[in-house]
């Protein structure tokens, strides 16, 4: 089938068949995941709990975690 010839549908159908063929199921899911445009202002919701995180409680965090403690 001409691709200038196939409606938005079509291709739509056709990508998401080729993405379950080659990635199987769970693969195209993660995959489409990728492209979800999310609800809400991310930027503006994070300032609560970010701006409450000191630069000492992180790097002791992080010293914590690489000791497996």
């Amino acid at each position: 089938m001409n691709m200038q010839n196939m409606t938005l549908n079509e291709v739509r159908k056709r990508g998401m068949d080729a993405l379950s063929r080659e990635l199987g199921a769970v693969g195209m899911l993660k995959f489409m995941h990728q492209f979800e445009q999310g609800q809400g202002n991310y930027s503006t919701e994070r300032h609560p709990s970010v701006d409450k995180l000191r630069l000492e409680k992180i790097v002791a965090d992080i010293k914590r975690d690489r000791k497996g403690v």
